[in-house]
């Protein structure tokens, strides 16, 4: 056989192959990070199951987007903005994320808004709470999705503000500060008095003696700026204390289904909290909670509901746009309204708040309560437009005046 027939030969061999879908190049998987506190104190309202409500959106969507897989990776940030950082960090640098999502610790949130903001990645703040996230340190690859410390101010301090005088105890830590900060600002605006405050660090066990310093100012409410863990050990230490039996009221700043699992209704019975989304609340929210509890074996918090919620309308807007580029899918998100099972007519503005709906509610007495996680009762509903600060107030710099 000569060169010249050997060599038409082989490459009638290795044509099919050179030129199938086999042999070429597959397209990256599209991925999504989901970064949260795994096993602290804040797992139980974010954790392993908002990883569950990002895996079901994407099996929803169908599991591929533009012809390229979609992947979720979940990672731990221990609470620490150091280690969550360094996750992001590399998630972005080796593992080609495009977006991070979730993120409670309001200074983990903060820290990962500037790594989206230098390395053009979006970030979906569900359970990270600071207003300063779409206010001061805002970003166009930010958006704030399920509630923030000025709308938790607004549902649960402004409405209880002429209850106190108030005293504070405060987490000592970024999401602290400012659900104080907002949640001071609201009642002094209500016409209501703040005595002072305490503040604690994150993960503390025993709360006695701020609790005796919030009873000997004299206070008749005691606002709770804290969450997970250390929001329920207050409120379970103050009702052994018998401040509530005292005329000492008790405003849970930031609460969640799942803390309300944690104490029990007979010690959170006549709390009052601010909600954007709650199980029971219509057909809608029953369907896909019950979906998410057969795999978490708990109701969901409205964090982990943002997750899904956020994600979906992330994949349904990287689809319209036709491309992951983080400001065309940006733009196209913020050109859409939300409207699913969390959200009706949910609007995404400048500052990259997602501006629907919250829902004031009071935690029901043991003998009210008809099946399981059946906890809430409906107070009152906040429009969005009142619910969140309005945009010129925020000093967010991407607002043209």
């Amino acid at each position: 056989m000569s060169v010249r027939s050997l060599a038409v030969g082989l490459a009638a061999v290795l044509a099919p192959l050179l030129f199938s879908p086999v042999a070429a190049e597959s397209p990256k998987p599209l991925r999504i990070g989901v970064l949260n506190d795994m096993s602290g104190i804040y797992a139980d309202m974010a954790g392993p199951g908002s990883v569950i409500a990002a895996q079901m959106a994407v099996e929803d969507f169908g599991g591929s987007v533009l012809g390229r897989k979609i992947e979720i990776l979940a990672g731990d940030h221990q609470n620490k903005p150091d280690v969550g950082s360094a996750v992001a960090n590399r998630w972005i640098d080796e593992d080609g994320v495009d977006v991070i999502a979730d993120i409670p610790t309001s200074s983990v949130l903060l820290a990962v808004q500037e790594i989206g903001r230098r390395k053009n990645r979006l970030v979906l703040a569900s359970t990270g709470g600071s207003s300063d996230f779409t206010g001061k340190f805002c970003a166009p690859t930010g958006i704030h999705w399920t509630y923030d410390t000025y709308a938790l101010a607004v549902g649960t301090g402004a409405p209880l503000a002429k209850d106190g005088p108030w005293f504070f105890i405060t987490a000592d830590y970024a999401f602290g500060h400012a659900l104080e900060r907002d949640t001071s600002d609201a009642v002094r605006k209500a016409g209501g008095e703040i005595l002072g405050g305490v503040r604690h660090p994150q993960g503390a066990n025993d709360f006695s003696s701020y609790l005796l310093q919030a009873q000997n100012s004299g206070a008749k409410m005691i606002g709770i700026a804290s969450s997970g863990a250390d929001q329920i050990a207050t409120i379970k230490q103050a009702t052994e204390f018998g401040l509530p039996q005292r005329g000492v009221k008790l405003a849970g700043l930031y609460l969640h289904i799942t803390d309300i699992h944690g104490i029990g209704l007979q010690d959170a019975q006549g709390l009052i909290l601010t909600q954007a989304f709650y199980w029971d609340l219509n057909d809608e929210t029953r369907a896909w909670s019950k979906r998410f509890y057969e795999r978490h074996k708990a109701m969901p918090t409205m964090g982990q509901a943002g997750v899904y919620s956020s994600i979906m309308h992330y994949l349904n807007a990287v689809k319209a746009a036709g491309t992951a580029d983080t400001q065309a899918v940006v733009a196209k998100m913020k050109a859409t309204p939300v409207n699913d099972f969390f959200a009706k007519n949910g609007v995404i503005r400048a500052d990259g708040r997602m501006v629907h709906d919250l829902y004031v509610f009071e935690v029901k007495k043991p003998e009210e309560s008809k099946y399981p996680w059946d906890y809430f009762k409906l107070v009152r509903t906040i429009p969005g437009d009142q619910a969140f600060r309005p945009l010129d107030e925020g000093g967010c710099p991407l607002v043209k005046n």
